[in-house]
């Protein structure tokens, strides 16, 4: 998982640093490639444990729908913490701190979105039946 986050801040700042700076180009590239952090981290998962074809899906599932929730989440921090700030322009292309704070945060709040899910239900299947 090490591994996992720190390719996925590097891409994400790479991203940035070369990427588009466009409203729709720089939004999508960071959902892309948080898109390839949740499929990594259900592969991730589903590969070091051993897993059943159909426990592959539900954990790709879950880590996917996990790492939207969490991205969802940091769209609303974003625009609270924005709005508080009183930031005016584009963050994208300003060089604000706030801006790279958010590139770290992004990949982060990311994989724990979908790393907890997995974690959850690998508890509860592990639980002893009484």
């Amino acid at each position: 998982m090490k591994i996992i986050a720190l390719v996925a801040v590097a891409a994400i700042l790479l991203a940035d640093l070369f990427g588009s700076k466009s409203s729709v180009g720089g939004p999508m590239t960071d959902l892309m490639v948080s898109f390839l952090i949740m499929l990594a981290v259900g592969i991730y998962e589903s590969w070091s444990k051993g897993r059943g074809p159909l426990r592959w899906i539900v954990n790709i599932v879950l880590a996917i729908v996990g790492g939207m929730v969490a991205l969802a989440f940091m769209g609303m921090a974003m625009e609270s913490i924005i709005s508080t700030v009183h930031f005016e322009g584009t963050l994208a292309t300003s060089h604000h701190p706030l801006r790279y704070i958010v590139d770290v945060a992004i990949p982060a709040f990311t994989m724990l979105g979908s790393w907890l899910p997995l974690q959850i239900v690998d508890r509860i299947a592990s639980r002893p039946a009484h």
